[in-house]
Parts: C-alpha cells; structure tokens; sequence
C-alpha cells in the first residue's frame, strides 16, 4: 500500500486541468454580502478578481473534478460540485482527498494513525473503509476548495 504516486484508472471520473486556462476573471465586490436587508452594490463595485489566481496555488498539479454522490455532506461536499484539488499538497491526517482506492476514485477524509490508514466519509449513512495490506491505496491529491453547486 502506497500512499502517493499517480494513476489514473478507468472510471467515470473526470478531471480537468486548470494550466491551460488564463484566467477566471468575476466582478469583485468590496466588503460582504450582506444576508439581511440589501444595500446598494454600486458604492461597492472594484475591479475584476481572478479567480484562477485566488484558487490556484500550483496551475501545474492543479485539477478540477465534479463530485458524484453524498458521502462527504457533513464535511458541506455536496452532489454536483465542483473540488480544486492540488497533487502538490503533501496529504496528512484529517486532509480531505481525492484518492484511488483499488482503481476506483472516491473523496474522504484521511485517518492516518502510525501504519494505519482509514478513509473516513462525513455522512454517517457511509461506514469508515479501513485500508488493509493488500489494497492499493494511492493520494491522488487534497482537495483545497469546494465550489458550491446552487
């Protein structure tokens, strides 16, 4: 069992690459949103903010991949959204991962105690999947930001 390294098996996984892309440019807001009475945004209007560079550390370990599934709702990881993940992050105990476990690909959070490793899912529905000596376990990167389907 490994616990880095990269492959990318056969699944219904996308992941997406975000070196090629320039930027990701929205219109900043300066301040907060207010969630009670609104106030008038146009005081508020600055320039654009790049979301490539707010979200992206290392544009070359850097992938993007849509989450399929309700495991991880406790951890706000809900069906449809979208996981900034960065293989150059070095994974360790209560990371949130992206791994691949016996050539399938799941997201979970990591137990890592000593020798032992767990994938742990944050909806209680989800038992813990505890790593054995004979599986194939490889981090294929930690997720950094959830982009929030709506």
């Amino acid at each position: 069992m490994g616990t880095e390294g990269f492959a990318v098996p056969s699944s219904e996984w996308r992941f997406y690459t975000v070196r090629q892309i320039d930027s990701i440019s929205v219109i900043r807001i300066d301040g907060s949103v207010t969630a009670g009475f609104p106030s008038p945004a146009d005081d508020y209007l600055e320039a654009r903010i790049d979301l490539k560079r707010e979200l992206v550390k290392n544009p070359d370990a850097t992938f993007v991949v849509r989450v399929q599934g309700d495991s991880m709702t406790g951890d706000g990881i809900d069906d449809g959204d979208v996981l900034v993940v960065d293989r150059s992050l070095k994974h360790r105990n209560g990371s949130i991962a992206v791994c691949c476990l016996n050539n399938s690909f799941t997201v979970k959070k990591l137990e890592i105690r000593g020798p032992l490793v767990r994938l742990i899912a944050s909806n209680p529905a989800y038992p813990p999947i505890d790593i054995h000596e004979n599986d194939e376990l490889l981090i294929w990167g930690v997720v950094t930001y959830i982009i929030k389907k709506t």
